[in-house]
């Protein structure tokens, strides 16, 4: 929970710092956590979802378009190595209901069928075996670019690093060796995503 608090407290500053007060103010007045139910249907689905994730959605349950208390939510949550892009986090029931976004989509990407198209070989080329939770899309609803945790990388890759998929041109990148040290990057980033263009 620290790592979650911590990250929580540094974007609060973030918006705070770049004239968006009343914004965060009036989403952490309405926002809640994760129920219990849909934290254990997570963990039903991806034994080894990292803690941290839990936790942060223990604190806040999505920012995509999310209702709270009767209104609709979209509020920017988290960055990649994209300059330019922020991103949402996903609700746990959104990220219940993507379990097989990845295969559905990115198959024929992971078995290198096209050419030109950057994949990092910490990704398996094994489709059958890719198991991949979505957390996150970027501002134009994820079409642009999308982030997960991967479970199922090559033997050069780390079982739960985090895999960002950008649009044109199409890229799979691993830009975090875990979904905590992906959040401390972010951190000490000083949350850059955030600024006054963002969040105007």
């Amino acid at each position: 929970m620290e790592i979650a608090k911590q990250y929580i407290a540094g974007l609060e500053k973030a918006y705070f710092d770049n004239g968006a007060k009343e914004t965060w103010e009036h989403f952490s007045k309405i926002k809640h956590g994760a129920t219990n139910e849909d934290i254990e249907k997570i963990k039903s689905l991806y034994p080894e979802v990292p803690n941290s994730l839990i936790s942060l959605l223990e604190l806040v349950d999505g920012t995509y378009w999310r209702e709270y208390q009767g209104e609709e939510i979209s509020l920017y949550f988290l960055g990649s190595d994209v300059e330019g892009y922020p991103y949402y986090l996903l609700s746990s029931k959104e990220i219940v209901k993507n379990q097989n976004l990845s295969i559905e989509y990115y198959s024929d990407y992971i078995e290198r069928k096209y050419e030109g198209v950057e994949i990092d070989d910490r990704i398996t080329n094994q489709p059958t075996s890719l198991n991949w939770l979505h957390f996150s899309d970027c501002t134009n609803n994820g079409g642009t670019s999308q982030l997960f945790i991967d479970f199922s990388p090559s033997e050069k890759g780390t079982k739960g690093q985090i895999v960002r998929f950008l649009h044109d041109p199409d890229e799979f990148r691993v830009i975090a060796d875990s979904f905590e040290n992906y959040l401390q990057k972010l951190i000490g980033n000083e949350y850059d995503f955030i600024n006054e263009e963002t969040v105007e």
